[in-house]
């Protein structure tokens, strides 16, 4: 059995129960770790839930959260977190991710919504991410969300990110297509966003693919292929920060399991790539 509160490395994919089946009966090579939302899980039994249990024991995991809500004007959910702590120590996974920003308010949102950009936001995330550490016993992982509207300027994306990161002891879930859409949405530079990040905190990374909606408009869909510009964006990140661990996320529109693995295959492409330039 591995063990799983190693630091997972490589390559990775998000678990869909589409394959779950494919995936436990070969499992393939390419894959060096994966990924699975706590949530679709915690309360489940069956056929599936074998297989999952199975794969835990064998492969490492991280985990990437739903609906912790970290920005919400709601309270903390802390039963709801100490089921996602029991869940981390059963399977012994040691990274637990969620999404900079939240999820709820008077009431389930069902969407990822921005939190205002201020430095009141920033010092009242930092005390619920203080709060959800000490229950979880290890650091929160948080990802760079795509967001369409801002709620406020006060700060900009990157300077409400990193002060963050600084203040809270959280680390950072590095999402690329993430930073390309909402540069095409926003209207700033990727690379040197991406550039800006605190190296020392990425723990892991997400490429995905999206919708053109229109010229100036993109939708994070995770529903297609990863393009070109992404891929880019993540060999640059790898030139930035060095290469990092890096999942490919695949929610909706999902092809087969070997149509997924030619995508795994082409991250570690590039992370050898930039292993080969980092030796020059």
């Amino acid at each position: 059995m591995l063990n799983n509160k190693h630091t997972v490395s490589g390559a990775g994919l998000g678990l869909r129960r589409d394959f779950i089946e494919a995936l436990s009966a070969n499992f393939p090579q390419q894959v060096d770790f994966l990924e699975v939302a706590p949530e679709n899980w915690l309360k489940q039994s069956g056929k599936a839930v074998k297989l999952f249990e199975s794969l835990t024991a064998e492969h490492n995991f991280v985990c990437h959260g739903l609906s912790l809500s970290i920005g919400s004007p709601d309270p903390l959910d802390i039963e709801y977190i100490k089921q996602i702590k029991a869940f981390l120590d059963k399977y012994e996974i040691l990274h637990y991710s969620e999404h900079l920003s939240f999820c709820s308010a008077n009431g389930h949102l069902y969407d990822l919504m921005p939190i205002p950009f201020t430095t009141d936001a920033v010092d009242y995330v930092v005390d619920r991410i203080s709060q959800v550490q000490d229950i979880i016993q290890r650091p929160l992982v948080l990802e760079n969300v795509s967001y369409y509207t801002p709620l406020s300027t006060e700060l900009t994306e990157l300077e409400f990110t990193n002060q963050i990161l600084k203040k809270s002891g959280a680390q950072l879930l590095l999402d690329v297509n993430n930073v390309y859409v909402n540069s095409i949405n926003h209207g700033y530079d990727a690379r040197m966003f991406i550039q800006a990040l605190p190296s020392e905190k990425i723990i892991y990374g997400h490429v995905a693919g999206h919708y053109n909606e229109a010229e100036n408009l993109i939708i994070d869909s995770h529903g297609a292929d990863v393009i070109e510009q992404v891929w880019d964006l993540l060999a640059f990140a790898y030139q930035c920060h060095g290469v990092y661990p890096t999942l490919l996320e695949r929610d909706f529109n999902i092809p087969s399991l070997n149509s997924l693995l030619t995508e795994v295959e082409y991250i570690h492409r590039l992370q050898q790539l930039a292993k080969q330039n980092d030796r020059f």
